[in-house]
């Protein structure tokens, strides 16, 4: 019996598809080694609508989570938000191939767990075990994907509610869902979540910390992987591992091979320079 290769992870692309190219061939991965993405797959870098075909073309082997930056690139397909001032998703939505990729990016999953591993793109609320992260992220996925996926995915912004609780219901249950998943850097110890910083650990408000700081938090027990938090940094944990290490502002774009054990894994970086787009 062959024993099937360790993921190898991704963080946050942003349409920095030349960097993701050199990662790649430095990674060197063997043609069955599944590909896990943390989301943000596209926005931000010059070449989102090329970095969005190469992970179509992966076919099932790309595991890709959708992200933030993912959903807006929904919403403005959808004329629920308007593309703000650095997306450079025109590309993606001129394309001749538009209804189809948009189509793929909708379909994709809000977090994936295997083998011991949650791949999510922003966090997971302290509260959440695997089996209820799991299951939130299905309702919310099979909403995405429902013949009325506009009207929930315009009912996903907002801050509030900021906290769980079991007896959320209908959109507000989803927005909070979403929220944590895709948007959560900082909350305090009951999981109250907090927006008003994206900086780095030093940012924390008052009464706040990172998510995954909260001690006791119910995923402590399996290994959290996720990208979003691009002031963070590569943080690799025995449980827990940030991939988001700012390539698109510069710094480096980030893979981790997942091997069960800790003292297994292996880090992988390119460096990024000038990936992201001018804001001109």
């Amino acid at each position: 019996m062959t024993t099937r290769p360790a993921p190898i992870a991704f963080g946050d692309l942003q349409g920095c598809r030349t960097q993701f190219q050199q990662l790649l061939a430095k990674a060197a991965p063997s043609d069955d080694t599944p590909l896990w993405f943390a989301g943000d797959i596209v926005n931000r870098g010059t070449e989102s609508l090329e970095t969005l075909r190469d992970l179509v073309e992966m076919g099932d082997r790309a595991i890709t989570v959708l992200g933030n930056h993912d959903l807006h690139l929904l919403s403005v397909s959808a004329g629920i938000r308007r593309s703000k001032k650095g997306d450079t998703i025109d590309d993606i939505l001129a394309a001749p191939d538009a209804e189809d990729l948009l189509e793929w990016v909708r379909h994709r999953p809000i977090a994936h767990f295997d083998n011991d591993m949650l791949l999510v793109h922003a966090g997971v609320l302290p509260q959440w075990d695997v089996t209820q992260t799991m299951e939130l992220a299905d309702e919310l996925q099979r909403a995405l994907r429902a013949s009325t996926w506009k009207e929930t995915l315009a009912g996903l912004y907002g801050n509030e509610p900021n906290r769980w609780s079991p007896g959320l219901k209908g959109i507000d249950r989803l927005r909070l869902t979403c929220t944590a998943l895709t948007r959560m850097r900082f909350c305090n110890l009951d999981g109250a979540m907090d927006f008003t910083s994206s900086g780095g650990l030093d940012s924390a408000p008052a009464g706040y910390i990172p998510w995954f700081d909260v001690p006791s938090r119910n995923t402590a027990n399996i290994t959290v992987v996720f990208g979003h938090w691009a002031a963070l940094g590569l943080t690799v944990r025995d449980n827990l591992i940030g991939l988001d290490s700012g390539c698109v502002w510069g710094n480096q774009l980030s893979a981790v091979k997942l091997a069960s054990s800790p003292a297994e894994r292996i880090i992988v970086q390119v460096e990024c320079g000038e990936c992201r787009a001018s804001d001109e």
